[in-house]
């Protein structure tokens, strides 16, 4: 094994890298760039029982050190990731990937959960109950335990493949949240998704975004991911992988240290398509300034 490589869930990741949902696609396209077996895997774009077209336009807003995105789960669907989408991975990762799945009902969840964790190359389930740019659905399960804690067990009755709830920072307590999501049966949690945020065009002086809010992403949140990877790692025992705003190995490692196993990089990959290659290639050295002489060692160290 190498001096990259993590425990994963019961698995062995060949590095803790993993391309956040939503900002690499299915795979594939970024597979025209460089290998993307090089990654640990990646979570790919949160998918949906029915098809979404999501939010109207614009949707995007740039912000002085990140961005903001109300793209509202845009999708082609279950059946279809099934039938086209993971056919076209195959030929290009042969790794196991991570489905990261939205929902709209408890029913939902479980109904997209069991389709996707039938498929042999989904691996993990990151269930997203902390989407902040769509109405009735997404984050209004990750806000209040018991909905939290409901949704998790719906989907752990209906799969055997590790289920990792991705948590909202829009919350109180994002501990008490964690906590639940642990106690229901989670075999994991990653956070933080998107910081509900806004801009306003002084010239209309309307918001920017057709939606009015936003999710803000980018180096802009970094900090504040890192304290709630922390605060949530020493509440739960469960494993906690980490993201927000991280663009460079030295944040990979700080994640780590934090309390994460295994570190998605988001917003980034839209920045430079070759941040999550690059990242990989220079983290020994990053290792190697800090005295780390394998990834293992910071797992161990956790809490």
């Amino acid at each position: 094994m190498g001096r990259l490589s993590i425990d994963f869930f019961g698995e062995t990741l060949d590095n803790p890298v993993i391309p956040a949902s939503g900002c690499f696609g299915y795979g594939y396209e970024f597979a025209e760039l460089y290998d993307i077996n090089v990654l640990g895997t990646f979570s790919f774009k949160g998918t949906t029982r029915e098809p979404r077209f999501g939010n109207s336009t614009p949707r995007i807003a740039e912000t002085s050190s990140g961005m903001l995105n109300a793209v509202g789960l845009q999708n082609p669907g279950a059946e279809k990731v099934i039938s086209e989408e993971l056919p076209k991975l195959s030929k290009v990762f042969r790794k196991k990937v991570m489905a990261n799945v939205s929902g709209f009902s408890v029913r939902e969840y479980a109904e997209t959960c069991e389709m996707l964790g039938r498929e042999p190359q989904v691996g993990w389930l990151e269930v997203n109950v902390s989407c902040p740019n769509v109405h009735g659905g997404g984050m209004s399960f990750g806000t209040d335990c018991s909905q939290a804690s409901e949704v998790v067990r719906a989907v752990k009755a209906v799969t055997k493949k590790p289920v990792i709830i991705k948590l909202s920072p829009n919350v109180t307590s994002i501990t008490d949240i964690a906590k639940a999501c642990e106690d229901a049966g989670a075999d994991g949690v990653s956070l933080i998704n998107t910081i509900l945020g806004m801009r306003i065009d002084l010239r209309t002086r309307k918001p920017v975004l057709a939606n009015t809010y936003g999710g803000l992403s980018g180096p802009a949140v970094f900090p504040v991911a890192l304290r709630m990877v922390h605060q949530v790692s020493h509440a739960v025992r469960i494993p906690v992988i980490g993201m927000g705003g991280v663009s460079s190995a030295e944040d990979v490692l700080e994640m780590m240290m934090a309390g994460a196993c295994a570190v998605e990089v988001g917003a980034a990959n839209l920045v430079d398509p070759y941040i999550c290659k690059e990242i990989i290639e220079t983290l020994p050295n990053a290792m190697d300034r800090y005295g780390i002489e394998s990834l293992r060692e910071l797992q161990k160290e956790v809490k």
